[in-house]
């Protein structure tokens, strides 16, 4: 997922004057069973997570923190000899009303002062991504991100920056994964979704960050593919008042659709307010995982108007219980028992196998030093989780392609559809 970009550089500056100190110590590894790779001896270690705790994104970042929680308290806090502790960073703050790059560099510099930190789970946002993967890799703390979707956070492939995505690994080795698909399996998902839908002319905007930029240059490499016509791709101001010219612009380009690339704090209410008006009640209204939250999707907490929703889908890495494996459908069962929720927000699954992927490299790295919990998180294969089996590939990418699609009843994201899209 998600958002605002910042030139990392003057972030790994800072780092280095403050003189990050590297992981781990000196332990002594002890014999293990008979036969089996010698064990550390138990350690205290630190898992950190770094998401917006406030503004529009709030409800869905608490689930994934409630997710994590969960999955570190059915291992009792331990794994092998280490006990293992977490603490839940904001990365945003009440006045910018989402995530901001000076609260996601001090979170990620917090973690990287930490003689204890073994992982960082973050970000929500890819903008926020882009300032922290340089710091914790100058300190070789491995990442995993239950969120972030831009391209450029680990392949060159179109959609990415030039420099991307060397320039966020400074020592020249990777320690950033995520379990999400990356933006190319998205924007095909949703190209194959208006396609689908009957979609012939589609007007889109983005909220020129970097991950509402980039998924929608995908997108328009991905419409260019599959044959579906693009009317614009309009960089908005995201503090403008409202966005009737660019709707009537749409109107009278003869778009019967509207796509919106990025996230809900950008004003994505308005334009879908604004589109809706112009383009009338029959006209479909997409989003993708930036507005798949209660902020966007619920009246009463500030989104779109009831009378839209039926006119609205948003495409997320998530798919129905019912379609997960006998994992995933306990682990709802669990969430549901646990915290009271009886319709969980998607991404608390997420926090959730975020966490478990973490321990379980943990347990893996047999020494429970950051470089062999990266090395054991980037040997991931056909890992069996709660999500389905997968693997991380050499550039930190899960293998999972499926994107759900939902549509909103009653101010909640309902389960409609899966779209298996690969990546062009």
């Amino acid at each position: 997922m998600r958002s605002r970009g910042m030139a990392a550089a003057s972030c790994l500056t800072l780092v280095l004057a403050l003189g990050v100190a590297a992981c781990g110590g000196d332990d002594p590894e002890t014999e293990g069973p008979s036969g089996s790779a010698p064990q550390a001896e138990g350690k205290t270690l630190k898992i950190y997570s770094s998401v917006p705790l406030q503004g529009a994104s709030r409800v869905q970042s608490e689930a994934l923190v409630n997710g994590a929680k969960l999955a570190l308290e059915q291992v009792g806090g331990k794994v092998g000899p280490h006990t293992v502790t977490y603490e839940s960073l904001d990365d945003s703050t009440a006045q910018a009303g989402s995530w901001t790059p000076e609260a996601e560099s001090a979170n990620a510099l917090k973690a990287s002062q930490d003689d204890t930190t073994a992982v960082y789970i973050g970000t929500l946002n890819s903008g926020a991504a882009k300032i922290s993967i340089p710091i914790l890799n100058e300190a070789g703390i491995p990442m995993i991100s239950p969120a972030n979707t831009y391209v450029g956070l680990t392949t060159n492939d179109p959609g990415s920056e030039p420099g991307e995505p060397d320039k966020y690994y400074p020592t020249g080795k990777r320690t950033y994964t995520r379990i999400v698909p990356k933006d190319t399996i998205q924007a095909a998902a949703l190209v194959t979704l208006m396609k689908t839908e009957g979609c012939t002319k589609v007007a889109m905007t983005n909220d020129k960050e970097v991950y509402g930029a980039g998924l929608a240059r995908v997108v328009e490499l991905s419409a260019k593919e599959q044959g579906l016509t693009l009317t614009a791709n309009d960089a908005i101001d995201k503090n403008a008042s409202n966005y009737r010219s660019l709707a009537q612009k749409a109107k009278q380009a003869g778009a019967d659709c509207f796509l919106y690339s990025g996230i809900t704090a950008n004003n994505a209410v308005q334009q879908f307010k604004d589109f809706a008006s112009a383009l009338g009640p029959d006209a479909k209204l997409y989003g993708p995982d930036g507005v798949a939250e209660t902020g966007f999707v619920s009246e009463k907490d500030g989104g779109i108007p009831a009378g839209l929703n039926k006119q609205v889908k948003v495409t997320i890495a998530t798919l129905s219980p019912d379609q997960y494996p006998p994992d995933g459908q306990q682990f709802f069962k669990d969430f549901t028992a646990k915290y009271g929720v009886d319709n969980p927000d998607p991404y608390a699954i997420y926090g959730y196998e975020a966490m478990k992927l973490a321990l379980d490299a943990i347990e893996r790295s047999g020494t429970a030093e950051r470089d062999a919990i990266t090395k054991a998180l980037f040997e991931t294969k056909d890992r069996t989780s709660v999500l389905g089996t997968y693997s991380i590939d050499e550039n930190g990418d899960t293998t999972l392609t499926d994107y759900g699609v939902y549509a909103v009843k009653d101010g909640e994201l309902v389960f409609d559809q899966t779209i298996k899209a690969a990546a062009n």
